[in-house]
């Protein structure tokens, strides 16, 4: 991993939402953790000018894209035509010095530019030579998605850069390598690159989609008309490269006697990150949150503490940023080979008699863990509604419906009433809809894990 100078890292900052009031025996604190970076500097640029960076900030990023080019991509002829568009339109926004590459996916991976095992240098004759290759793009295969990934690793890991992002776009199933297959993949290539993963059409798996993103760390979505993808490549590689620090991670350090009940990503997506834990020291353990540009996210932090008495006060956990060095940080190390970020923020749990304070939920807290609600509510009760669990489906879907309009999460609302008719909002009272078209049960189920901010 390189290191980072002031002149080309966002600053960061730390703020935490609590309510650190517990009643006598109270031993759960939940915390919201509020990260925010800015004056990366680079988003802005890479919107208005791709092609350009600050003076003495060279771009220290890789790219691999991933088009499926199996038979189903010809069904219908444009698909394939709109593949290749986006696929341009990506490179086009590239900025100079990116290494990049574009891979053809099917039953094997195949480099389609600039081949030899190795990346390009984006300038303008590179990008003109890979929008000219893209015309050897045509579909024919199965889908095999987990020997894309690994020729990505490949090529990405070639190149001495920080930031490493793959795009993958797919139309089908990934019927030709098993599931374990593909985990052994997504495993092998989790903290190496982040992965943004889209599919086109209707007739690919939304839960490999997202799975696939969620492990890598990227943003997954549906693309239900083909010709809606260059819009959606262009805009995923501005993000893309807008990115200026790789592999930043929420270290927390806990007393003795007390334990992390879980750690989750709650804006902009849920994603769930307890189990990602890599163990940084005594009692401390470091969480990854993936690439960062100019951007904020939200973070609800659950600790378990011992119980007290009334009048006691403690540090529950204390939080702070680090960039793992190569290697990663042990238990054995210290957790001396990561960087620190410079910023903090801090836990408390004060045990008190004044009942007020005690039962009161902090707002964000509340409102995150109705959003976290929201999301697994509408996994649920789509698939039950897929099982034919039509009760359960419409009981699960309802209180759906009741979370996004209580939280003010407008779009997810505009996506349910798609599959449910609302009869009452408030009170989450539907009825499900006859007919649903495809396309409009999968946007739901690929976007059920966005969150909106707490309304100020």
């Amino acid at each position: 991993m390189a290191n980072f100078s002031k002149s080309n890292v966002p600053q960061f900052s730390v703020d935490v939402y609590q309510n650190e009031y517990l009643p006598e025996g109270g031993r759960e604190v939940n915390a919201i953790v509020t990260v925010t970076a800015t004056g990366g500097g680079t988003i802005g640029s890479a919107v208005t000018a791709p092609h350009l960076y600050a003076p003495g900030k060279g771009p220290d990023a890789a790219v691999a894209i991933m088009v499926d080019c199996s038979g189903s991509m010809d069904y219908p002829p444009t698909k394939m035509r709109n593949a290749r568009e986006a696929t341009a339109a990506a490179i086009d926004t590239l900025r100079d010095g990116v290494h990049f590459a574009v891979i053809g996916g099917t039953h094997v991976a195949k480099e389609v530019y600039p081949g030899g095992g190795r990346l390009a240098v984006a300038d303008a004759t590179t990008r003109g030579q890979a929008k000219q290759a893209l015309r050897r793009l045509s579909a024919g295969g199965g889908t095999a998605i987990g020997t894309w990934l690994r020729l990505a690793d490949r090529l990405l890991s070639s190149a001495d850069v920080s930031i490493r992002h793959g795009i993958l776009l797919t139309d089908g199933r990934n019927e030709h390598e098993s599931p374990d297959a593909l985990k052994a993949t997504l495993d092998a290539c989790a903290g190496r690159f982040t992965c943004d993963a889209r599919g086109v059409g209707t007739d690919w798996e939304v839960k490999e989609v997202t799975g696939i993103a969620s492990a890598l760390l990227g943003t997954a979505d549906i693309v239900a008309d083909p010709a809606a993808l260059a819009a959606d490549f262009t805009q995923m590689m501005e993000t893309a490269m807008g990115k200026e620090v790789a592999d930043v991670a929420l270290r927390l350090w806990t007393p003795v006697g007390t334990e992390i009940a879980f750690v989750k990503q709650v804006a902009p997506t849920v994603e769930d990150l307890t189990a990602r834990r890599v163990e940084a020291g005594p009692r401390a353990g470091d969480y990854p949150t993936g690439s960062w540009g100019d951007e904020s996210r939200d973070y609800h932090v659950c600790v378990r503490v011992p119980a007290a008495n009334i009048g006691q006060e403690m540090l529950a956990a204390r939080v702070s940023l680090v960039i793992p060095q190569a290697g990663g940080a042990s238990a054995e190390s210290g957790g001396g080979s990561a960087q620190s970020l410079g910023v903090q923020g801090l836990v408390r749990a004060v045990w008190t008699d004044d009942m007020a304070a005690s039962t009161s939920i902090n707002p964000q807290v509340a409102h995150y863990t109705g959003q976290a609600e929201l999301a697994q509510v509408i996994q649920q009760g789509l698939d039950l509604r897929k099982e034919g669990d039509f009760d359960g489906a419409t009981a699960k879907l309802g209180r759906a419906v009741q979370l996004a309009n209580a939280s003010g999460n407008a779009d997810t609302a505009k996506l349910l009433a798609k599959v449910v008719d609302v009869v009452d909002a408030a009170t989450g009272t539907v009825r499900l809809k006859a007919k649903v078209a495809e396309a409009d049960e999968m946007t739901l189920e690929t976007r059920s894990t966005k969150t909106v901010r707490v309304k100020k």
